[in-house]
């Protein structure tokens, strides 16, 4: 059974969550109100993503779509994700993620053009802070964003994730996904 984190003894939990098999571990899929509010790691660190308790409930329509549109992904059968979202954060957060969606599929930016694209060029690290702190992995494809020439920083899966991620978009063959 998935547990979220937080105090379970305080009435009874507003979030859904569906555990799904990945080619790149399980992921755990939450939502609230019909939209999907997270993605989470199964290594992820305590607090990078800060959710109420969740029930168990894999049938909940958002989270069998986001099922459905991920396997797809990883199947290179679908390049963008068409789910309604509802990520929590601060509204200079909330930026940066809008400004994560709109990465190109197979593309990458960096730091510097995200920060740069929400009008605070010198908003870099905070930039990095909140593209580790993106609820919705994947979907809000912030393993797009790599460092300056191009080289590969943190990312919450893990930069050997990071790399997988990449190399599907750009259609290498040798991937060690199905």
């Amino acid at each position: 059974m998935l547990t979220g984190a937080g105090d379970r003894t305080r009435g009874a939990a507003s979030l859904t969550a569906r555990a799904i098999a990945t080619p790149v571990g399980t992921l755990t899929l939450v939502a609230e109100h019909g939209a999907l509010v997270a993605i989470t790691w199964p290594d992820d660190r305590p607090g990078r993503v800060r959710l109420p308790p969740f029930e168990d409930r894999p049938n909940e329509p958002v989270l069998v779509e986001a099922a459905i549109q991920l396997d797809d992904y990883f199947a290179r059968r679908r390049d963008r994700f068409d789910l309604p979202l509802a990520p929590r954060g601060t509204s200079f957060q909330q930026d940066v993620w809008a400004a994560l969606r709109t990465i190109p599929y197979g593309e990458t930016r960096s730091y510097a053009a995200i920060a740069a694209q929400i009008g605070r060029p010198a908003a870099v690290r905070a930039v990095g802070a909140a593209n580790g702190r993106n609820p919705l992995s994947i979907v809000v494809p912030c393993h797009r964003v790599v460092g300056s020439g191009g080289h590969l920083t943190g990312f919450a899966g893990g930069l050997a994730t990071k790399r997988q991620l990449l190399a599907l978009e750009a259609d290498i063959p040798s991937l060690p996904f199905g």
